[in-house]
């Protein structure tokens, strides 16, 4: 069976060094029922993740990591500042228009996997195509091609309670991977997971990462961060360091 890297959605749709992600001086303020301030997640953050970069995002509880990742996502608004998502404000789309524009451009991986315990695993794969309006015969299609490309074409008819830890976070993998999207995201994808499982799912996105998939990671172990190309330390709502750790894919030597 073909390893996720030699099947993964063509990364051509990407300039090489174009911006995938740029973020003005976004701020993210939580306030009370009575108008008060509750918490400034976000107090003004600059970053630009561009096409083909595997990112870490780290952070102590507090520092304001999860927030970005949500913003980042499109799952959350900043309070203010400017997002570009592919250059699109998304902050200037309907919800329509940015529910549609986030499922074609990213995939989202979460620690808790978030399968739907009552499906096969084809369609919770399925779900996102869903949707997008893709009828249901290309929908299974699709989701059993996402399956097989991450090698759980065997389980096919399974239910999530029927696989291991880490077959179900290559379903959530499987899952993230079927719209096609430019950029894949994941809250800490191995926080589930025993160690050897976690390795198999860290070589997975790095194979992804190798065929030319833009990757965003939240994690709070250092050993996991520096598989990656550069780190990212959140700070009490601001970037405190921004450290690359090798050439970014694609770059000249």
């Amino acid at each position: 069976m073909a390893s996720p890297a030699t099947s993964i959605p063509d990364p051509s749709k990407l300039t090489q060094g174009e911006a995938v992600v740029e973020l003005k001086e976004i701020r993210k303020t939580y306030y009370k029922p009575d108008g008060t301030v509750m918490v400034e997640a976000l107090k003004g953050v600059d970053l630009t993740i561009r096409a083909g970069e595997y990112v870490a995002i780290m952070g102590s509880s507090g520092s304001g990591k999860s927030t970005l990742l949500n913003l980042l996502g499109c799952l959350d608004q900043p309070t203010a500042g400017e997002y570009l998502l592919r250059g699109r404000n998304v902050e200037a789309m309907d919800d329509d228009e940015l529910s549609a524009f986030r499922g074609r451009t990213i995939g989202f991986v979460f620690q808790a996997f978030n399968l739907i315990p009552q499906l096969t695993i084809e369609d919770n794969v399925a779900v996102p195509l869903f949707y997008q309006h893709v009828d249901k015969k290309k929908r299974l299609e699709r989701a059993v091609g996402a399956l097989e490309r991450v090698g759980l074409g065997d389980r096919v008819g399974h239910r999530p309670s029927e696989l291991s830890g880490g077959q179900q976070q290559r379903v959530a993998i499987a899952r993230a991977l079927v719209t096609e999207p430019v950029v894949l995201m994941a809250d800490e994808p191995t926080g589930n997971l025993d160690s050897k499982t976690g390795e198999a799912i860290l070589k997975m996105i790095e194979e992804l990462h190798e065929a030319g998939l833009t990757i965003i990671m939240v994690t709070h172990d250092d050993a996991i961060a520096e598989r990656c190309e550069r780190i990212v330390r959140l700070a009490d709502g601001l970037v405190d360091t921004d450290t690359q750790l090798r050439q970014r894919r694609g770059d000249p030597d």
